[in-house]
């Protein structure tokens, strides 16, 4: 295995810094321009969590690339962190998006589509009843609270170093085995170790002893982990989730919002998952804010039992703006055009190339590095052998090899997901843009170990 030369790293680090100044003047003006009306001169904070020594800005996006305000075109396998992942503003959605933009934005009142996306909703993920809502948070949050008041339990538990969006239940971790809120959390209004337990993704007797006292309304799980490295589930995992589950009277809801680059069902179709909800978001509207969350037949009905009990207006659950028109204009034309079961299977394939890529790459160098595919999407990490568990995942993470090779493949016109080293591959992705970042790959990581 080679060893990285520290002391060059940051070296090559320093030599990437500077080249991207000189590529970019006019994104380091307006970086400095936001700076005086922007908090952290951005819009939104995790935008100061690229490599780069200022936040790039963009131009425009379409298809699979974006064009950065100094005109360099840029090949996206960032895709927005997954809202994107139809590539951008695919062209059969941004039609059936101006349409309905002409005829009304919102109106408190359902339209056609919003049935239509319902019944494609329930015939890919099996569940029958869908509600709409602005994000995947937004699902996450009303599902945990619908499971919190159909069980009458309070607790929840989530998988360690999970993500499922500002989700406050969810900012829980484990440290040396005992669970802490995580690192960073902002303000939470009250320490996660009061309302979730967590444990380690795989880990089923772990699982198991969590659930047992019967004080858990629900666990939330993505069907494979993704934020912190994609970890897979281990044969018999999720068999095993269920039959603990449905034992010990847990709901079980599954995040799909990431894990929608598996196929078009997900990876509920793909590993035959029967949660009793599921919540989504991101890429099912092209890229207009939206989100949903199913559940079954079995919840549907204690819900009914709860009539009287639920302030439908003012319960927690809901938003003036969910399930607008547009939005619903945006998922139906998304679900029908987009996000196909042909536009995966390029996808997939796509994404199968970059694996071979990557895979090649590290055994030609000799790195203690591999790489793990789902679906469209990939990631490699800094460990011989894939991460089992979040804690594993965590012990892996290399902040100046991220960050050298983040910012040397921004410079080479390469742009991944800043937060780990995940590709996402768009429909309008082609060999030959899965060959550049190949090529790229080699010259950056061989310049590591040289």
């Amino acid at each position: 295995m080679c060893p990285i030369d520290r002391d060059r790293l940051r070296q090559l680090i320093h030599t990437e810094e500077r080249l991207f100044i000189d590529l970019h003047p006019r994104s380091r003006e307006l970086s400095l321009r936001a700076q005086k009306s922007l908090l952290g001169g951005v819009p939104m904070n995790w935008m100061v969590e690229w490599a780069s020594p200022f936040t790039l800005f963009v131009q425009e996006g379409l298809g699979a690339h974006l064009t950065d305000v100094d005109g360099r075109r840029h090949l996206d396998l960032c895709l927005g962190d997954t809202g994107a992942m139809t590539g951008h503003s695919p062209p059969a959605a941004v039609e059936r998006i101006v349409q309905q933009a002409r005829r009304g934005l919102t109106y408190m009142l359902p339209t056609e589509d919003s049935v239509w996306v319902g019944e494609e909703l329930a015939r890919r993920f099996g569940l029958p009843y869908w509600q709409f809502t602005l994000t995947a948070t937004d699902a996450n949050r009303f599902a945990l609270r619908l499971a919190r008041q159909i069980t009458g339990r309070r607790r929840v538990l989530v998988f360690n170093r999970c993500y499922h969006g500002t989700v406050d239940e969810s900012f829980i971790t484990l440290k040396d085995r005992a669970p802490v809120s995580r690192p960073g959390n902002i303000g939470p209004p009250i320490d996660p170790t009061v309302t979730s337990r967590v444990v380690e993704f795989n880990d089923i007797s772990s699982l198991e002893a969590a659930l047992a006292p019967r004080d858990i309304a629900c666990v939330l799980a993505e069907p494979a982990m993704t934020n912190i490295g994609i970890i897979l589930p281990d044969p018999g995992f999720h068999e095993a989730l269920r039959q603990i589950t449905l034992r010990t009277g847990t709901l079980l809801i599954v995040d799909e919002t990431h894990t929608l680059c598996a196929g078009p069902g997900g990876c509920t179709r793909l590993y035959g998952l029967r949660p009793d909800m599921l919540t989504l978001g991101k890429a099912i509207a092209s890229g207009v804010p939206a989100g949903a969350y199913g559940i079954s037949s079995e919840v549907a009905e204690r819900l009914r039992e709860q009539k009287g009990r639920i302030d439908e207006g003012a319960g927690g659950i809901g938003g003036t703006l969910a399930g607008n028109a547009l939005t619903a204009a945006a998922m139906r034309a998304t679900l029908s055009s987009v996000l196909t079961a042909e536009v995966y299977a390029h996808t997939v394939q796509l994404a199968q190339r970059f694996e071979a890529g990557v895979r090649a790459v590290i055994g030609a160098l000799e790195l203690p590095w591999n790489i793990v595919r789902l679906g469209c999407r990939a990631e490699y990490s800094f460990r011989k052998v894939p991460a089992r568990d979040g804690t594993e995942a965590v012990a892996s993470a290399d902040a100046e090899l991220d960050r050298y090779l983040h910012l040397a493949s921004l410079n080479r016109g390469i742009l991944m997901t800043p937060f780990h080293n995940m590709a996402l591959i768009a429909p309008d992705v082609t060999e030959a843009d899965i060959d550049l970042h190949t090529q790229v790959f080699r010259e950056i990581a061989r310049a590591v170990v040289a």
